[in-house]
C-alpha cells in the first residue's frame, strides 16, 4: 500500500552478487534460521508497482510508495501488463525466473510491503531507533534520527509456503496499518492489527506471488511464514538477478 510523502533518502546497502539459480527448488524446504523470529501463518495479498485500485483512497495507488515518490519511474513502468489504459497484473513463471514479460525492470521484482512506516508516520519515526532490530547496527546508528534516511527500505524478508522459501525486499508500507510495529518486529508471532483484505499482513509482489505458488494472482486467501533476514544470509536466486539499492526519494 501506498502513503504520499516529501522525497526523502535512504542508506544504499551492500548486496550479495546476483547469481542466478533454480528458481524455487522441486524438493519441500524449510523455514531457515535467520536470526529474527518467524511470523506465521499470516494473510499476503498481491500488489504491483503501477496499479491503481481505488483512485480515491490516499494510499489505493502502487505508482508511488511510502518509499518512492515515482515508483513507477523508478521500476521502470507497469510490473504486468498494460491494457485498456490500466496496469493489470500478470501469472509468473519459473522459466523466466518469475520476471515480468511484457517490460524490463529497473529494480528488483521481487518485492513486498509491512505495515511499518518509518518515514512518513510521525510515531513509526519517533519509535524505529527502539524497535527496529537493526537500529542500532553501525550502518544505521548514524541515521535514525535523519528523516530522510530509511531503515526499512530494501531490507530482505525470506517468505515460506508450502514447502517453497523465496526472498524479497521491502519497498513499501502496508497493507491497511502503518505503525503496527508489536507485530512487524515482535516475537511473539501476534496477528496483524490491520482488519482490512482478510485481515492481511504484507503484500507481495507478482514475481513472489509466482515463486511461491500462490493460489490466486490478486486474492486474499493465501498465507505465508515471513521473515526478517540480514543481506549477506539472502542465497543466491532469481531474487538477486537485480537488487535494488535506490534510496527513498
Amino acid at each position: 500500500m501506498t502513503r504520499r510523502h516529501r522525497p526523502t533518502a535512504t542508506i544504499s546497502l551492500a548486496v550479495v552478487v546476483a547469481v542466478a539459480l533454480p528458481a524455487c527448488a522441486a524438493m519441500p524446504r524449510p523455514r531457515p534460521d535467520t536470526g529474527y523470529p518467524w511470523h506465521t501463518d499470516i494473510v499476503a495479498t498481491t500488489f504491483w508497482v503501477g496499479e491503481v485500485f481505488d483512485p480515491g483512497a490516499p494510499d489505493g495507488s502502487q505508482r508511488v510508495s511510502t518509499y518512492d515518490s515515482d515508483w513507477l519511474g523508478s521500476y521502470g513502468g507497469c510490473d504486468g501488463i498494460e491494457a485498456d489504459g490500466e496496469c493489470r497484473t500478470e501469472p509468473r513463471s519459473a522459466e523466466a525466473d518469475y520476471f515480468p514479460t511484457r517490460m524490463t525492470p529497473r529494480e528488483n521484482p521481487f518485492y513486498l510491503d509491512l505495515p511499518f512506516d518509518d518515514l512518513n508516520d510521525e510515531t513509526g519515526f519517533a519509535t524505529r531507533g527502539e524497535v527496529v532490530p537493526w537500529a542500532a547496527d553501525p550502518l544505521y546508528a548514524s541515521a535514525v534520527d535523519d528523516p530522510d534516511i530509511s531503515l526499512m527500505k530494501n531490507r530482505w524478508v525470506v517468505l515460506h509456503r508450502d514447502g517453497r522459501v523465496c526472498y524479497g525486499q521491502i519497498q513499501d508500507a502496508g497493507p491497511g496499518e502503518y505503525r503496527d510495529a508489536a507485530y512487524v518486529f515482535g516475537d511473539d508471532d501476534r496477528r496483524p492489527t490491520n482488519t482490512r483484505f482478510n485481515g492481511a499482513g504484507l503484500d507481495v509482489s507478482p514475481a513472489l506471488n509466482g515463486c511461491l505458488g500462490f493460489a490466486d494472482l490478486d486474492g486474499d486467501g493465501d498465507r505465508v511464514d515471513w521473515a526478517f533476514v540480514d543481506d549477506g544470509d539472502v542465497p543466491p536466486g532469481p531474487w538477486t538477478k537485480l537488487v535494488t539499492d535506490s534510496p527513498a526519494r
